[in-house]
């Protein structure tokens, strides 16, 4: 299968994660409240493993290692800049435009999943075990964002139905993403070289200034030990994904 495919079908499957939403219509508050946490520090563990299992080894393996780590600064200088600009509380002092920061939070997000789709396409045309490594990390760290997505269109004003369909347009910018990133691939190798590295960065920033933050806030001896524990597992998942055949 050639890897326009694979870029398609797991950027759509991604797309897919912003209808867990509706969960949170169903579930009780205190069990959503322990799910995201183990979710979370799945996620911050796959995204860690993906950066230094996968994406930096490759990226190392195309290019000179200070530009290497030239490009993985400048993805953690941007994710900063996007994230600042996109902040999804638009408030100003005691004041705040909640419709604001609901459209602020789906054009935030829009981008994000444009740039995952980007991200996965460089991965797959190098290969489809890194392709699959960095779609694995993509779709642990969607999950408990697409939970925070949908709560915060609610808390915007959206109806439930409207905010679950607007949701996932936003998402399938990961499907736009991923063609374009295909193309410019075949148009240029070195478009993959540099985002190779730029992916272990983003995935860096996002698993230690946005994931790990959250599970650390957790104080009681339990509920920490099994967020460290499903922070080390999703780095063992990640890790073992070094042994898949790589085509």
């Amino acid at each position: 299968m050639s890897p326009l495919f694979w870029i398609i079908a797991s950027t759509f499957v991604i797309s897919l994660l912003s209808f867990v939403g509706v969960l949170t219509l169903v579930l009780k508050e205190k069990w959503l409240d322990k799910i995201l946490l183990s979710l979370v520090a799945l996620a911050s563990g796959a995204l860690m493993g993906g950066a230094f299992f996968h994406l930096l080894p490759e990226a190392i393996e195309k290019l000179d290692g200070e530009r290497v780590f030239v490009w993985v600064l400048v993805a953690i200088v941007v994710f900063l800049v996007v994230e600042k600009f996109f902040q999804w509380r638009h408030c100003h002092k005691d004041h705040c435009e909640i419709h604001s920061f609901g459209y602020m939070t789906l054009i935030g997000d829009g981008l994000h999943n444009f740039i995952d789709g980007l991200i996965i396409a460089a991965a797959f045309m190098e290969s489809v075990t890194l392709g699959l490594t960095v779609s694995l990390a993509v779709v642990l760290h969607e999950i408990p964002q697409e939970f925070g997505d949908f709560g915060a269109l609610i808390s915007a004003g959206f109806k439930k139905k409207r905010a679950l369909l607007v949701n996932f347009f936003a998402a399938l910018t990961a499907i736009a993403g991923g063609v374009v990133g295909f193309f410019l691939a075949g148009y240029s190798r070195e478009f993959i070289k540099i985002l190779v590295p730029f992916a272990a960065g983003s995935f860096i920033y996002i698993a230690a200034s946005d994931l790990l933050p959250e599970f650390r806030k957790e104080t009681k001896t339990k509920e920490s030990v099994i967020s460290l524990l499903m922070f080390l597992a999703g780095i063992g998942i990640v890790y073992l994904m070094k042994f898949i055949g790589t085509e």
